[in-house]
């Protein structure tokens, strides 16, 4: 699958558009997303390739005609050389992180990409049906029924990453400017992702724990699983519901009958759940490391949730504008250091009129 460029990406991109393409190809390779990128290559082989040719890229942009191999040091501390680079950088994070991020929460997400200075509001059409009701035959007119759409407001906030570079390093081919790129798609899209699932799991958290009717359920068991199923699809319009948890959640989704039997080669062995109970589908959310704990995980491994996401998916993630970047000079620091901060804005929150269950084993 080939991602998908806005058009600031794509205008950026225009006059060099095969660097781009062998940015997403080492992206995938980095995430070992088999069947996706080019294994004629090894990826080492790829990571040299790349940095040379974005090194000739910010050369070129930054219009240094005197630049070579042999006279790094007296073209890689220009500022235009260093806002080249990021900028360079910078359109291929854009490139990259919505893809990336959908492809880690896009079960429950719904992403837009905005302009700088833009905000974005979503209308929630009531789910609410007309109810006919018995009338006798000599009126005229009944009790009226009209219904209004609500909406809802997603606000951004500006984020900053700041990680210190050597210019002279990096366009010197010592240090490697892809791995850097990436690492950086990877922390943003981290950080995206536990801000989505956090509006989430609030969210559910919040909701009607009424016993036979509620929408949250304390407790496994195939029945209750079932009727929240038959709750969501009801009161989404019929959309059909999933069943979604991390791996660990969705190793309780089983039969209630003590009497079942697996092989080695079953579903459940062979990738840790059933991919379907009483006709609904499960689907596994890939974990996300928590990074305010040392090799903790953000996602419960207690919860399940059933959505429906063909009727809209409750949580959305906004993007604005390009990613911007300030790098000093290094004559600024003593030791002749730098520091590149990167600027990227974006917002998420609950907007939706489907409904959705909570299910803690």
């Amino acid at each position: 699958m080939k991602y998908t460029r806005t058009g600031q990406v794509m205008q950026f991109a225009a006059s060099n558009p095969n660097l781009f393409d062998r940015f997403e190809d080492f992206w995938k390779h980095y995430n070992k997303k088999e069947g996706e990128y080019d294994t004629s290559v090894s990826f080492a082989e790829k990571e040299e390739k790349l940095n040379k040719e974005l090194i000739k890229e910010i050369v070129r942009r930054s219009g240094v005609t005197y630049a070579t191999e042999s006279n790094v040091e007296q073209w890689a501390h220009k500022q235009t050389v260093a806002e080249e680079t990021f900028a360079v950088v910078g359109a291929m994070i854009d490139m990259i992180l919505p893809d990336s991020v959908l492809e880690s929460i896009g079960l429950y997400t719904e992403m837009k990409n905005i302009g700088n200075g833009d905000s974005v509001s979503f209308d929630i059409k009531p789910r609410d049906l007309f109810v006919p009701s018995k009338f006798g035959r000599s009126k005229r007119i009944g009790n009226i029924k009209k219904q209004f759409m609500g909406q809802k407001t997603i606000l951004t906030e500006r984020r900053e990453l700041t990680v210190g570079v050597s210019m002279y390093g990096v366009l010197s081919g010592k240090e490697s400017l892809a791995d850097l790129a990436a690492k950086i798609v990877r922390s943003m899209e981290t950080a995206i992702s536990l801000d989505a699932y956090n509006a989430f799991y609030a969210e559910t958290a919040a909701m009607d724990a009424t016993a036979t009717t509620g929408l949250v359920v304390t407790g496994y068991s195939q029945a209750s699983l079932l009727r929240l199923c038959e709750q969501v699809g009801a009161w989404c319009m019929g959309h059909k519901p999933i069943v979604v948890g991390t791996s660990q959640a969705l190793l309780s989704v089983l039969p209630d009958d003590a009497n079942y039997r697996y092989a080695f080669d079953d579903s459940y062995v062979r990738v840790g759940y059933i991919p379907n109970i009483s006709g609904y589908d499960v689907m596994r959310l890939p974990q996300v490391a928590d990074l305010s704990t040392e090799f903790g995980l953000a996602l419960a491994t207690d919860r399940l949730w059933v959505i429906a996401p063909s009727a809209g998916k409750p949580i959305k993630v906004i993007l604005e504008g390009a990613t911007l970047s300030n790098t000093t000079s290094p004559w600024d620091n003593a030791d002749l250091s730098q520091t590149t901060t990167l600027f990227k804005t974006w917002g998420t929150g609950v907007a939706t009129n489907s409904i959705f269950g909570l299910m803690t084993i």
